[in-house]
């Protein structure tokens, strides 16, 4: 029996009862801290409907899309997938809630220090993407300027939902402001943060976890290292790849630099989920890729 048990909880450690680390890691306070940010979502995607986002945006990250696909195939209608698939969000955590059998209690004064442990997980991931994006590092990436000379392109990868496929134009950018586009990545960003890690850890993890360990008959260690890796590398080739025709995305050439900082990213987010769970890793995700796209507009989008 106690083999049985030894796994049994989806976290690496079990803090001590009532503490903030205990606390915060329960389904319950992931709906209370990140349904402010859905909302935000819903209403952005609502509201900021300029010509800027049918240029530049699809207005709806792709992994929302595939949930919203999903509930469509199950029988839901289209506008009812739509108001269902953040509702899903919640309805999972309070599934996972009533499971872990954890306290309901709230202590709303933990909302703010859980924004704080997440920005402060976030710059990590800052600091690498910086680095590896430097104009010394090999890494960069090259581009042929008109003249024949060389230009090292730097911005720092984002973690966000794939562009929508279609290659800006000069027209374009006259459609929208500045603001408006960074308002509307922003929004993109807080969604990606949501819906990526409800797809690529909360659900894909388990389901890996289910493949290697119950029906290839892993031992837990290997199925673990397997789960995080085999996640991971499918989280960075989806901003990259459309899943659904096997394509690779035009608006953003395919890079080595991109694609292993962002197998690292989802090997990151993998170990903060293990360790604090779903509420932290999407606020971490979430406030990733919202700082990475303000630090591009401010300092590297005139390069581009």
């Amino acid at each position: 029996m106690k083999n049985k048990y030894k796994y049994g909880t989806s976290q690496l450690f079990n803090f001590a009862q009532d503490s903030y680390l205990e606390r915060t890691s329960r389904p319950i306070y992931a709906v209370a801290f990140l349904l402010p940010f859905i909302v935000f979502y819903e209403i952005g995607t609502i509201f900021i409907n300029t010509n800027v986002l049918r240029h530049y945006w699809q207005g709806r990250v792709v992994a929302f899309s595939w949930l919203q696909r999903l509930l469509e195939y199950l029988g839901f209608g289209s506008k009812l997938a739509w108001l269902a698939t953040p509702l899903a969000v919640v309805v999972i955590l309070i599934a996972l809630q009533l499971a872990s059998r954890k306290r309901w209690r709230l202590w709303v004064g933990d909302i703010w220090p859980m924004a704080v442990e997440c920005v402060l997980l976030a710059v990590p991931l800052i600091v690498l993407g910086l680095f590896l994006n430097s104009p010394v590092r090999p890494w960069g990436d090259i581009e042929q300027v008109t003249d024949n000379s060389i230009q090292v392109r730097i911005d720092l990868p984002s973690c966000s939902s794939p562009a929508n496929d279609r290659t800006p134009t000069a027209a374009d950018s006259s459609n929208g402001s500045q603001p408006t586009r960074l308002l509307a990545d922003i929004v993109t960003s807080i969604g990606a943060g949501i819906y990526e890690e409800l797809v690529f850890r909360l659900i894909l993890i388990c389901l890996l976890m289910l493949l290697f360990q119950d029906v290839l008959r892993f031992n837990h260690k290997n199925s673990v290292i397997l789960s995080v890796l085999v996640s991971a590398a499918l989280f960075s080739a989806y901003h990259h790849i459309d899943f659904l025709s096997g394509q690779l995305y035009q608006t953003e050439p395919f890079s080595w630099m991109k694609f292993a900082f962002r197998t690292i990213a989802g090997v990151y987010f993998a170990v903060v989920f293990a360790i604090r769970g779903f509420g932290i890793t999407a606020g971490t995700h979430t406030f990733y890729d919202v700082i990475a796209t303000i630090i591009n507009t401010a300092f590297f989008s005139g390069q581009n």
